[in-house]
């Protein structure tokens, strides 16, 4: 039992020094158990409430997004990973209507994608692992409480992730394998304390509660996940948001004092982000959209162009 608990502390030691090869900025191992009561109990009232809007895809396959084993049969242990996605200036200083840092560069399911691949055909060659499967935020998982869980860092009042000395600019990314590994402590400390600037900075009043976030009234979720146009209501805002926000992260102690640009290639700014002024965006068409965005592999080529240049034309009317 202690050689085989020795071999897997080293296999543990190898795949976190393989993850910083790769580019990921945290790594960390969490048993593949049930989700715990408390935040079961959190997302159901979140989805009773219908805090989630149009997205029904939350509302489905519940049961695998409480339990990992429910997803991938033999699932013993998950892994956590954060990659650094922080950009300090991405856009033009006269774009005026405002994309997520997020989605500055390439789209970040493909980049993600591929280093979770690279990561499991380094963990793949050793022979105790039989299966194994990655996840980019396109699966039922819960992936921050899995960050938490294996060690990487603490909700946020904003629901973010916020990595100790680092922030909260983080893709997170999950590979779920068959064997034990010598496991994380769960992050316990609390990093947000009497702060509340991502509560009181947030124009539509989303963050309802510390961690509890009403989808509807969020400018991200008002900007991508709503199929419906943005509504021309002046009390729901978008402070010149059209693709997503950051408002909530930006105000943020713990990224004021400690974010640092990424250095991925793949997540620095495509030239239109940088070149276009308010006027490029307001005379964009489809096919300047197709050749800067879709074609660039852009996350914006998620959400319709008529989506976009409908959230472009209300502002330009409220303002």
């Amino acid at each position: 039992m202690g050689i085989h608990l020795h071999h897997n502390q080293s296999l543990a030691n190898e795949i976190k020094n393989a993850a910083a090869r790769f580019g990921f900025d945290a790594c960390g191992f969490a048993p593949a158990n049930s989700v715990d009561k408390k935040h079961q109990l959190q997302f159901e009232k979140w989805i009773d409430k219908k805090s989630h809007g149009e997205m029904q895809y939350m509302a489905e396959n519940c049961k695998k997004r409480m339990n990992p084993a429910q997803l991938f049969t033999g699932a013993k242990t998950v892994i956590s990973l954060a990659h650094n996605y922080y950009q300090e200036s991405y856009q033009h200083e006269d774009s005026f209507y405002k994309i997520s840092t997020y989605a500055a560069g390439m789209d970040y399911h493909i980049t993600l994608k591929r280093k979770l691949y690279h990561l499991l055909e380094f963990i793949s060659n050793n022979k105790e692992v039989k299966s194994a499967r990655v996840f980019t935020d396109s699966a039922p998982v819960l992936e921050r409480y899995w960050a938490q869980q294996a060690g990487l860092g603490a909700f946020g009042k904003n629901s973010c992730i916020i990595l100790p000395r680092k922030g909260s600019f983080f893709f997170l990314a999950e590979i779920i394998l068959d064997i034990e590994l010598p496991y994380d402590e769960p992050f316990i400390k609390d990093l947000c304390g009497s702060c509340n600037r991502c509560i009181d900075a947030c124009p539509n009043k989303a963050i309802e509660n510390p961690g509890y976030i009403n989808a509807v009234k969020c400018i991200s979720y008002l900007t991508i996940e709503s199929k419906k146009d943005y509504p021309k209501d002046n009390q729901l805002k978008t402070n010149s948001y059209i693709f997503g926000c950051d408002i909530c992260q930006q105000v943020c102690p713990h990224n004021i004092k400690f974010a640092k640009p990424t250095i991925e290639e793949d997540f620095q700014p495509l030239d239109a982000l940088k070149k276009w002024k308010k006027k490029d965006w307001e005379n964009m068409d489809k096919r300047m959209f197709r050749i800067a965005f879709r074609k660039k592999q852009s996350a914006l080529s998620r959400v319709r162009f008529e989506k976009i240049k409908n959230t472009i034309e209300t502002i330009s009317e409220i303002n």
